[in-house]
């Protein structure tokens, strides 16, 4: 028989133990839920070795900072197996957030699940991640790049001619789309396309030898214009045409404005380029990505946003648009926004 004492030393000391844990309880759930404590978000890049990623990393991570975020970034170096294991790493470390460019968007569907069910929000970056039904997807208009390109081509008379196509790798799900809306944009133009590459990994070396291959096969028959994915492709491209003397003979389109490319157009020997500007997306990423771990929204109460399909789930979708840029509108556009004008004609002025 136990002594009443002993039953009362007993009783104190659970009652003791259930308030220890009830206040360790709600300091952690107050610690969770206090609006004030840094948000931690995770982001993993394909690459930065193209330069507009650098841009976007920077200001992203400035702008997170700014409304009290700590930013770990990861590049994953064009690797699948390493964007997965920083996936891996980021789910590990209990981040609240995790932003992907995806270095191939059919590969990751597993981790964003993984992530997801950890209570983690995911962000598509400028790539929408195939049939992983993440919490947000915020790029530009892609099919709206292709049709600029198009519309560049079309607008300099070129029916009856035909153009090659020299993409990023399918593996990238903005490809596609800018594809089917350079397809669209061709329409109707009599304008034919010879062949269509892509550039595995997106290295634009690949564009120099299939654009070289293609012009040895055909030297009686060059195309009128090639269509580059993006202006690292363009570069190449026309490295190959310089070799014949043909650069600024044949129109070449790109995107992403770098600064190389610019420099090209007012040199006469690319045509245009496809500005977006990747600041204004990076801000409202990292703006939107906050937003998402403090509320569960994507976008802030009475924005609107569309929607678009996976291939599995219906995503919640934040487009910009991308203005197309010539040596005609090129200081009204780029210089002072994107880059110096010391810059741009560093080769002509």
């Amino acid at each position: 028989m136990k002594k009443p004492g002993i039953v009362r030393i007993t009783a104190i000391l659970l009652l003791m133990s259930l308030l220890l844990c009830s206040c360790a309880s709600a300091e952690s759930s107050s610690t969770e839920g206090d609006p004030d404590s840094p948000i931690r978000i995770g982001v993993t890049f394909d690459s930065l070795v193209i330069e507009r990623w650098e841009r976007d990393r920077d200001v992203f991570v400035s702008t997170a900072r700014e409304l009290g975020a700590e930013v770990n970034v990861q590049n994953a170096n064009g690797d699948v197996a390493t964007q997965i294991s920083q996936i891996e790493y980021f789910i590990e470390k209990k981040m609240q957030a995790i932003v992907i460019v995806a270095t191939d968007c059919d590969a990751l569907s597993a981790e964003v699940a993984k992530a997801r069910r950890a209570g983690i929000k995911v962000i598509s970056y400028d790539r929408l991640i195939n049939k992983a039904g993440t919490d947000l997807y915020i790029s530009f208009d892609n099919e709206e790049v292709g049709r600029l390109m198009a519309e560049s081509i079309v607008s300099l008379g070129k029916e009856g001619d035909e153009v090659l196509m020299v993409n990023g790798p399918l593996t990238d799900s903005n490809v596609p789309s800018v594809m089917e809306g350079f397809e669209k944009g061709l329409e109707g133009s009599g304008i034919g396309i010879a062949q269509t590459y892509h550039c595995d990994n997106w290295r634009p070396e690949y564009a120099f030898d299939y654009v070289s291959a293609y012009l040895a096969e055909n030297p009686d028959n060059y195309p009128e214009a090639i269509m580059c994915g993006n202006d690292s492709i363009a570069g190449q491209a026309i490295k190959a045409l310089s070799e014949r003397k043909l650069a600024g003979r044949i129109t070449v389109t790109g995107q992403d404005a770098d600064i190389e490319a610019c420099q090209r157009i007012v040199e006469g020997t690319q045509y245009m380029t496809v500005y977006k500007p990747v600041e204004k997306l990076a801000q409202r990423a990292a703006e939107l990505t906050v937003q998402l771990v403090r509320t569960g929204n994507p976008v802030a109460e009475g924005e609107e946003y569309g929607s678009i399909s996976d291939g599995a789930f219906s995503v919640p979708y934040v487009s910009l648009e991308p203005v197309k840029v010539t040596a005609d509108n090129m200081d009204e556009v780029i210089i002072g926004n994107f880059h110096q004008r010391s810059e741009v004609y560093l080769n002509v002025e």
